[in-house]
């Protein structure tokens, strides 16, 4: 079967190529009687322009790049949903790259975006929430962003000026301290996260600022790190009761991190909420499987997706969009935390 083309269309509906093109990318205005020639041709061969083609002439291909460290936790497919659904609304595919949290991954797929021709990037986590970020991997990201629009999620590069959309963690976390001190904790720690990367660095320094507001004693043995997984909560927990005093309350780094302190708390013997209240971070959706439900913080992960998109479609179109566009996150009180029962 012949393989129809533009030319075909225009031959068929007595029109020029030009004309097709102005009714197939809706470029310019037609006459309603030419356009109604037009599709009703397209229709009958069921055409199908190609895209590679149209983004030749229209300079766009209609994709969107996004970057994520890992697939695995439920945070970043949220943000990812709320992404896809708003890129979807304004005509764009999303081509999703996991890197796994390797920084030379992250270096292959800014190639492969850039020779995509993607309209645009979004970057999260990996090397963006590095502490100090070596300056190759800054200029790396730099540059392509002085080619192709770019948005970082919940993250930064130091000196870059590049566009960000985030969640307020700091916040966040004193939400999460101040509401176990106001259920009457006094010995509180925190546990997860590695300690050279900014999420676990902003909510170390908040958990702390908290305590010291309260007055109340900060034990650098009760703050503990590993990474950011289940296993690593668990096994941090496991360390905290294993010493002479146990804290009655635990502000993990994350909901993954949480949920294996849960499950290391239960598997000691310990009643939750009722003898060791336990906070997350996130708010996905592990946080209502878990029994006890989990009382965590929401950093609107939808919103960031959806309104990192919103703005990245701005910059492709040429609009000036803020710096910077905070999210607050809002404390969500479940099952896990409780007032202070003296043992």
């Amino acid at each position: 079967m012949k393989t129809i083309t533009v030319y075909d269309i225009a031959k068929e509906a007595n029109v020029s190529v030009a004309t097709v093109s102005r009714v197939l990318n809706d470029t310019a205005p037609v006459k309603h009687s030419t356009r109604e020639k037009v599709n009703a041709v397209i229709k009958k061969y069921q055409f199908q322009p190609n895209a590679l083609a149209r983004s030749l002439i229209s300079k766009a291909t209609g994709m969107i790049g996004m970057i994520l460290p890992d697939i695995t936790n439920p945070f970043f497919p949220e943000v990812f949903k709320g992404a896809e659904n708003e890129a979807r609304a304004n005509g764009y595919t999303i081509f999703l790259c996991n890197s796994g949290g390797d920084y030379r991954r992250e270096s292959d797929y800014l190639s492969v975006l850039k020779e995509k021709r993607v309209d645009g990037i979004l970057f999260l986590g990996g090397r963006i929430n590095l502490s100090r970020c070596s300056p190759e991997m800054v200029n790396e990201v730099v540059e392509l962003s002085q080619q192709i629009p770019m948005i970082l999620i919940n993250g930064s590069l130091p000196k870059s000026g590049l566009h960000r959309v985030m969640a307020d963690e700091a916040a966040g976390a004193e939400m999460a301290v101040q509401h176990l001190i106001e259920l009457g904790h006094q010995e509180i720690a925190f546990i997860g996260g590695v300690d050279y990367m900014t999420p676990t660095i902003h909510k170390v320094k908040a958990f702390k600022k908290k305590m010291l507001e309260n007055r109340l004693r900060i034990r650098e043995e009760w703050i503990l790190h590993q990474d950011f997984s289940v296993k690593s909560g668990k096994e941090l927990m496991t360390r905290l009761l294993q010493g002479h005093e146990r804290p009655s309350a635990v502000f993990c780094v994350n909901d993954f991190n949480a949920v294996g302190a849960v499950k290391a708390a239960i598997e000691h013997g310990l009643t939750i909420p009722g003898e060791m209240s336990i906070v997350g971070y996130d708010d996905t959706p592990l946080s209502t499987t878990l029994i006890p439900e989990l009382t965590t913080v929401t950093q609107q992960t939808y919103e960031l997706g959806r309104q990192s998109v919103q703005l990245l479609h701005q910059m492709i179109h040429g609009e000036k969009i803020k710096k910077i566009t905070a999210l607050q996150p809002q404390l969500v009180v479940r099952q896990s935390t409780a007032p202070y029962r003296k043992r």
